[in-house]
């Protein structure tokens, strides 16, 4: 079976290695005669994948002895909701509003207490820290750290002055290491960069996790996942096992400094093709906000972007239609893309431009 380039924005690709190695112990692991997937949760077999799925995030990560690592569920739009309703409690919370999965994270906020909006930018750019109008008494400042639909990224840890600071990583974690002290709690769901849907990763520090609400259901509340290791009811057991072996993948060929200079390389390699046919490929997002995992750009015509998805489809290029709100082309470049990936899409691009110019 020949396999596609997946470009997909997520699900996405998952590194090779990590699959075929599901894939030999599908049935039988680790020689216990049934699947990682049959096995108990409170059970000595999944227990040591989930405990060392949790050490390998702490150490990949850098995350110190001040934060928790806890797996969850319900996607990032759970942490829309659950974010302020630990931590808002009536009070105001300052939001950088720079793309759709911000303004869905402000509209659960609502319910909760009042939002500032600190900064907010069009599509084409996020803000710089010269923008960010905070308050000083804020519960929290909340950011969206890569825009997955605009294509733009926070390329800085944005400085909140000692009000703690909660990040949506969900299309950009560990695309190299994370600054994790600046945060108090980072979410992200981990089917972009880290392992399959269904399954959450937080980091938090532990003091901003116990001034959390205790008046509301355990099962929202973040201190129930921490005091429980993260398996108070049962845990997503195959795609944490997964992000496990998504985890050794990284680090067996070198961790997050490797897993940063093939991402650099790719996003060099795919915005220099996109500079260099200026005529022909729009990148509407400035330089200096252009994300390394999301390239978004437009062709001339629609009529030539649906051609553009078709024959790269047939090409063995996946996943490249823009999200259907905004239309155009987007290659999304997560971990698990190689650079050859890249050089494969930057080859076709240079074809179809030739082939293609009115």
């Amino acid at each position: 079976m020949a396999r596609v380039h997946n470009f997909n924005a997520g699900p996405a690709g998952l590194p090779l290695p990590a699959l075929e190695r599901a894939q030999r112990e599908l049935i039988d692991f680790e020689g216990t005669g049934m699947s990682i997937m049959e096995h108990s949760h409170r059970g000595k077999a999944y227990e040591g994948v989930h405990d060392e799925a949790l050490a390998l995030l702490r150490e990949l990560a850098g995350v110190p002895d001040t934060h928790h690592v806890l797996f969850m569920q319900g996607g990032a739009h759970a942490q829309f909701a659950l974010v302020p309703m630990n931590f808002l409690g009536g009070r105001s919370a300052d939001y950088i509003h720079t793309g759709t999965w911000s303004k869905g994270a402000i509209d659960e906020a609502k319910l909760f207490g009042a939002v500032r909006i600190a900064a907010q930018t069009d599509a084409t750019r996020v803000p710089a820290q010269s923008e960010l109008a905070l308050d000083p008494g804020a519960a929290y400042v909340h950011v969206t750290s890569n825009n997955t639909i605009e294509g733009s990224q926070f390329h800085y840890d944005p400085d909140t002055g000692g009000v703690p600071l909660v990040a949506d990583m969900s299309s950009d974690i560990l695309w190299k290491k994370p600054d994790v002290a600046r945060y108090a709690l980072i979410y992200a769901g981990a089917q972009k960069n880290l392992g399959p849907s269904g399954v959450v990763i937080v980091i938090a520090r532990k003091d901003f996790v116990e001034s959390g609400r205790k008046d509301i259901a355990k099962i929202f509340r973040y201190s129930t996942f921490a005091a429980a290791n993260s398996l108070y009811n049962t845990p997503p057991t195959f795609a944490i096992y997964l992000v496990r072996n998504v985890l050794q993948w990284m680090k067996s060929v070198g961790g997050p400094a490797q897993i940063q200079a093939w991402n650099e390389e790719k996003a060099r390699l795919l915005y220099a093709a996109l500079d260099g046919h200026a005529d022909y490929y729009r990148a509407p997002v400035e330089k200096a906000s252009r994300s390394t995992m999301n390239v978004v750009f437009r062709l001339p015509s629609e009529a030539l972007e649906e051609d553009f998805v078709k024959t790269a489809s047939k090409a063995g290029l996946a996943g490249l239609k823009g999200h259907r709100s905004v239309g155009g082309i987007r290659a999304s470049i997560y971990n698990a893309v190689t650079v050859d990936d890249v050089k494969k899409l930057v080859g076709f691009m240079e074809e179809f431009a030739r082939k293609n110019r009115p």
